[in-house]
């Protein structure tokens, strides 16, 4: 059976001599993450409260990325957990997590180690 990390597109840079670790990301320090009423709530805090752009909910599959995302992970792992836990393929998973990401990282809610 094949590796789905090997079959991701973008996978051999991540992991290639270059770059022996796969980037990680994890939530930035300069935020604030709660549950309220089966919720989650991200707010940058060097935000005014006044700045309701500053507020973020996140739908389940966010929500559940967003839990992962307090240890680290890359990529990959995200992808990964995606493609077990819904029916999708491994390559629209990787798709869906960067977009992911990328609108994280661009909100100042992740960043890389």
């Amino acid at each position: 059976m094949a590796n789905p990390v090997s079959e991701l597109p973008g996978s051999a840079y991540l992991t290639s001599s270059l770059n022996t670790a796969p980037v990680r990301h994890t939530r930035s320090t300069a935020i604030v993450s709660r549950e309220v009423a089966g919720e989650t709530i991200v707010v940058p805090i060097c935000k005014g409260v006044g700045d309701l752009d500053s507020v973020y909910t996140f739908n389940q599959v966010g929500r559940s990325l967003w839990q992962l995302l307090e240890c680290g992970r890359s990529v990959e792992e995200l992808a990964n957990w995606v493609a077990e836990h819904y029916e999708v393929d491994a390559n629209q998973a990787f798709t869906d997590v960067q977009f992911y990401l990328a609108e994280l990282q661009e909100a100042g809610l992740v960043r890389t180690i």
